[in-house]
């Protein structure tokens, strides 16, 4: 397991950790001798107004090992999240991401901290995919002091400044023109780098996000529009909501990518063939065609409008995280049981962080009024400075 050990110890991604469990002898790669795979992504890329990729992806042991592990934690992540909602310790609202790994992870993959990503309130992958930590992810989640948002946002409010992810959104399409305005300032300052505006299907019909595409074109903004599309907004199919389910058509004038979103490689290159073309030219749509395995949102069974079958299937037929095991294996880059300790750490590290959330104080009744209103600016009289507020107070 010295591949495997090395690989995932020496990556930058702050979710990898060094192994416990035996090393394998036989397989040693000195830093930067590591052999180039060249695999081809499970379907074909279809164009609109561009000439899609190469199907054949460059990767490494170590991307697709990391790859392996990261999408374990995220799934093991969502799935207890599951488990503390039903536990009543996580409120409110709640979407979960499982069975869409492969689009936080790809994109991940092709893009670097300088770029920005937006999203609406499926957000927790995205976070831990931005070198988010568990514990603030779970923190966050039951609403905790040592969250990303303080405990203040909750499950659709993650945030994380310092490697530009602006959050999720719980207003339906709103972070695309949010996005938009962020890649403008990219432009502005010269800086380089580009945004992805995340979105799913449901949004794809929203007036806002075709606005914003406008301007964005007209201006040649280094923004790509990337609608997760798992073929459900909330209970409704896509056929039953959309006359035209072709998103990555959507943009019209603007060119557009249909991608298959179960398959991490394939993502990684349309992000990178897309923040090429973006710097390049401006918009760019990428239809990500992926799966949820959850409901809309936990108050949501998932099978009401859907069969088990049909759930069950794409598990069997498409799941990402299988699609790389198999990879994996077949390249003799780790073995069977190897991969299943992986998982086990990755449950003991999920476990971990929420028993150190859960041991997170409560805020302090004050953070109700901080962030809402910026002081010095005459606005003072409605935040926790009004005599009112400060009577009941502690």
């Amino acid at each position: 397991m010295a591949l495997l050990r090395r690989v995932l110890s020496s990556s930058s991604s702050s979710l990898l950790r060094p192994l416990s469990a035996p090393l394998l002898p036989h397989r040693h790669f000195s830093s930067g001798d590591e052999p180039l795979l060249t695999i081809e992504t499970s379907v074909p890329f279809t164009g609109h107004k561009i000439e899609p990729p190469s199907r054949s992806v460059d990767t490494t042991p170590s991307e697709l090992l990391s790859f392996f592990r990261t999408m374990s934690l995220m799934r093991r992540m969502e799935i207890a999240a599951d488990s503390l909602y039903k536990a009543k310790l996580i409120r409110g609202f709640c979407h979960l991401y499982d069975g869409q790994e492969a689009v936080a992870i790809g994109m991940e993959a092709a893009i670097t901290k300088s770029d920005s990503i937006i999203t609406a309130y499926r957000d927790h992958c995205i976070f831990l995919g931005r070198g988010g930590d568990l514990v603030q992810a779970f923190a966050e989640l039951m609403g905790r002091r040592n969250g990303c948002s303080n405990g203040k946002g909750g499950s659709m409010h993650f945030y994380k400044k310092e490697s530009r992810f602006y959050g999720g959104h719980g207003i339906v399409g709103a972070q695309v023109p949010l996005g938009c305005g962020v890649a403008f300032a990219q432009k502005y300052l010269k800086e380089g780098a580009v945004t992805f505006a995340l979105y799913g299907d449901g949004a794809a019909n929203q007036g806002q996000l075709f606005e914003a595409l406008n301007i964005s074109a007209l201006w040649d903004l280094p923004i790509i529009l990337v609608c997760e599309n798992n073929h459900y907004g909330m209970g409704t199919a896509e056929w039953r909501a959309a006359k035209s389910p072709a998103y990555y058509k959507r943009g019209d004038y603007v060119p557009g990518l249909k991608v298959d979103g179960m398959d991490a490689l394939a993502v990684k290159q349309a992000c990178k063939f897309a923040k090429e073309q973006a710097l390049a030219n401006g918009p760019i749509i990428l239809e990500m065609d992926t799966y949820r395995y959850h409901g809309h949102s936990m108050s949501d069974p998932g099978s009401t409008y859907r069969t088990r079958d049909e759930i069950s299937g794409v598990r069997q037929e498409r799941d990402p995280i299988e699609r790389i095991r198999k990879l994996i294996l077949s390249h003799e880059l780790a073995s069977a049981s190897e991969l299943k300790d992986i998982e086990k750490e990755v449950r003991k590290e999920v476990d971990d962080a929420i028993a150190l959330a859960k041991e997170s104080p409560m805020p302090d009744p004050s953070e109700l009024f901080t962030n809402v209103y910026v002081k010095g600016f005459g606005v003072e009289g409605f935040g926790a400075d009004r005599k009112e507020v400060k009577a009941v107070l502690p």
